[in-house]
């Protein structure tokens, strides 16, 4: 079968590509207002974009041509705090996905423990394992959209944090412990499968 994009609804091109681009990692991004409000939600729409120095990216569909809260919050304040999903947090990572009034801080509904950053404001998640503050570089509103499109959002990592129970030797990640979640399609999440390995010719 062939898709012809621009004769295609969004809700089909949307059920394609996360059918698709899996698996995809978890962006747990926490921001905060101009009143002191936290907001936490996730992004499956995330990943890293570079090591030097190190950057990451998301995107935030804006349906009915609105913002969310996390990309107000960034537009803001150009920053927000990137926390790593495992498997003991998947039921909070879905309570914070739901669509809550602004004035409502998800880690108080998800009942998760805001713990201060080093270098900016948003508050990290004290139960996630891993946790990158950000500074906002650049945003991109697509073009030609029908429904609001996205904002694409790159952020360059300040400062990240990785609870010892993860690291070994030469700062290489133990996946057993480390247990990272995935995102799939619709209302599928993967946890790690088989692991195989094929080395490159230098």
């Amino acid at each position: 079968m062939q898709i012809s994009v621009k004769d295609t609804h969004s809700a089909t091109l949307y059920k394609l590509l996360t059918g698709l681009v899996i698996p995809r990692p978890i962006g747990w991004i926490s921001t905060v207002d101009e009143n002191g409000v936290n907001n936490l939600a996730p992004f499956s729409f995330f990943n890293v974009v570079g090591e030097d120095p190190p950057h990451v990216m998301f995107s935030t569909v804006r349906t009915g041509n609105k913002n969310k809260d996390t990309l107000n919050n960034v537009l803001n304040n150009k920053q927000f705090v990137v926390n790593l999903v495992t498997e003991d947090l998947v039921e909070q990572v879905n309570k914070t996905s739901e669509m809550v009034d602004s004035q409502i801080d998800e880690f108080q509904l998800a009942h998760l423990t805001p713990i201060s950053s080093e270098m900016i404001k948003p508050m990290r998640v004290q139960e996630a394992k891993a946790h990158f503050e950000c500074e906002m570089v650049h945003h991109y509103f697509l073009e030609d959209h029908t429904n609001g499109g996205a904002c694409i959002v790159i952020g360059k990592v300040l400062m990240m944090h990785v609870a010892d129970e993860i690291l070994m030797e030469n700062y290489r990640i133990n996946l057993d412990t480390y247990k990272p979640v995935a995102r799939l399609a619709g209302s599928n999440y993967s946890k790690m499968g088989e692991i195989f390995s094929i080395k490159r010719k230098v």
